[in-house]
């Protein structure tokens, strides 16, 4: 199923103001359950949580930062 322009502007809002911060919190709860790895080992695991979680989502934020296609106004 493809989403329109508009529906993957408001999904990615929805993901980055909803979904973002609720997969932060999961992280780091996540790495708190290690009982405080060293600090070279934390990094390693931030950078790739943060790194993983955008892979679900790369079709919504494609071409996003773009004009809308389907406007005819937007050639101007």
């Amino acid at each position: 199923m493809k989403l329109s322009y508009k529906a993957r502007r408001r999904w990615s809002l929805v993901i980055l103001l909803v979904g973002l911060p609720v997969y932060i919190v999961v992280a780091i709860s996540l790495v708190n359950t290690l009982d405080r790895p060293n600090a070279a080992l934390e990094l390693a695991i931030y950078a790739v949580l943060g790194f993983l979680w955008i892979l679900p989502f790369k079709f919504v934020f494609v071409g996003i930062g773009q004009a809308d296609p389907d406007d005819e106004d937007s050639g101007r």
